[in-house]
């Protein structure tokens, strides 16, 4: 018995109680604004362009430039629109934003940005080797590139003719901050420009990042901070992939959720919401991370147990915001793998969650490990999973859920 315990806060989640079961027909409902009147908000204000491509379209010809923009925006706005609410399309950029309080946690925010960026390179790989055609818009396709620019402050949403528009100074300032200085100092044609007030919110802080002054009329100086993409592309695509295949699988456990990815995410990775989940029977510290975030090498602790004595290391092996993580939980001599994998459906609005564990010690037949897991997990799982939905039916009622949908432009 004592190991069937130990195991329970081996997979990093406890919950010793199960919240009343509140009706789930409305997990999460869509989510407008909620601003029809001039009301100030404060939130993430994002703005996605791409580089270089007033020049590219000034060399080629219209017609099939106009089908490559149209792709590679829409690829960028599928991503956004995940956790950011779209304001409206401007030419070659995605003007978007989210408030704070349906914001799950400022680095989700730079993971969506990297998201998009994976995103956008994919398609526009995808463009150029699925096409035939010898134009200069087709042969030019590898010259586009993608620029962000986060900046965290505050907006009306304004409403005129029906016609419904973001206002306010930030605003302005998120606009002017596509004029910069970064490319002529860096060379970079691709990276995220934060100011600071938006780096202060995300409360992550990322290695090798360029700081820069810019100067506007009537805003004033303005401190900057940059990323470059290509490096953090490199990076990505080369990680290595640790996946707990079906095969491998000691458990095997699948829960819908009425909520988009990110969402999900953000309840199954973020210290303090694991310690909610626990009520009281442990408690989750964020320990290394490498590079100042989240990501492989990183690790968290979980006091637990009687008086909290009991002491479990997390380390991350494989990270991919919003698609899938691989965790490894060492208590003791008691070693876990799990992978946790989150499958969008309905349009992103709603995901499927799989869990898959594997006991790597003690080494035990796998017939015992399978029937020792599924005694404790099945039940465990499926009571923290109604616990997480519950969380965000109540959110979206009480009107604080995550905004998930797109604001007509």
């Amino acid at each position: 018995m004592q190991i069937i315990s130990n195991l329970i806060v081996s997979l990093g989640i406890t919950v010793v109680y199960t919240l009343s079961r509140q009706s789930l027909k409305n997990y999460l409902i869509i989510i407008r604004d909620g601003s029809m009147d001039a009301k100030t908000q404060h939130g993430y204000l994002v703005i996605a362009d791409i580089s270089g491509f007033t020049s590219y379209l000034a060399k080629v010809e219209l017609e099939h430039a106009h089908e490559i923009l149209t792709d590679l925006l829409e690829t960028i706005v599928k991503e956004f629109k995940t956790l950011l609410t779209i304001s409206k399309l401007e030419g070659d950029a995605v003007f978007a934003y989210v408030p704070e309080t349906r914001t799950p946690d400022g680095e989700r925010i730079l993971e969506l940005i990297e998201n998009t960026y994976v995103a956008f390179r994919r398609q526009r790989e995808t463009s150029r080797r699925n096409t035939t055609c010898t134009c200069n818009a087709c042969k030019a396709i590898p010259t586009l590139d993608l620029k962000f620019f986060v900046h965290h402050g505050d907006y009306i949403v304004q409403e005129v003719s029906g016609i419904r528009e973001l206002v306010g100074s930030d605003v302005n300032l998120i606009h002017r901050l596509m004029k910069n200085h970064i490319t002529l100092n860096t060379g970079w044609n691709a990276y995220i420009l934060f100011t600071n007030d938006a780096f202060q919110h995300i409360e992550v802080h990322p290695d090798g990042l360029h700081k820069q002054l810019e100067t506007y009329d009537f805003l004033g100086d303005i401190q900057t901070l940059s990323m470059n993409l290509h490096d953090r592309y490199n990076v990505i695509i080369e990680a290595r992939k640790v996946i707990v295949s079906p095969e491998e699988s000691d458990h095997s456990f699948v829960f819908d959720f009425k909520a988009p990815a990110p969402l999900i995410w953000h309840w199954f990775t973020d210290t303090e919401k694991k310690t909610l989940l626990a009520g009281g029977n442990a408690i989750f510290t964020a320990r290394a991370r490498p590079g100042g975030r989240t990501g492989p090498g990183a690790s968290n602790h979980c006091a637990h147990g009687k008086d909290l004595k009991g002491s479990l290391v997390e380390t991350i092996l494989d990270w991919r915001p919003f698609d899938y993580y691989t965790a490894e939980s060492v208590d003791g001599k008691r070693i876990m793998r799990q992978t946790y994998i989150l499958e969008p459906n309905s349009g992103g609005t709603e995901t499927r969650l799989h869990i898959r564990t594997m006991m790597l010690s003690p080494a035990l037949p796998r017939f015992i490990r399978r029937l020792m897991l599924k005694m404790v997990f099945s039940k465990m799982l499926l009571g923290t999973c109604q616990a997480v939905a519950n969380y965000i039916a109540r959110d979206v009622d009480t009107g604080t859920g995550t905004a998930i949908t797109q604001l007509a432009a």
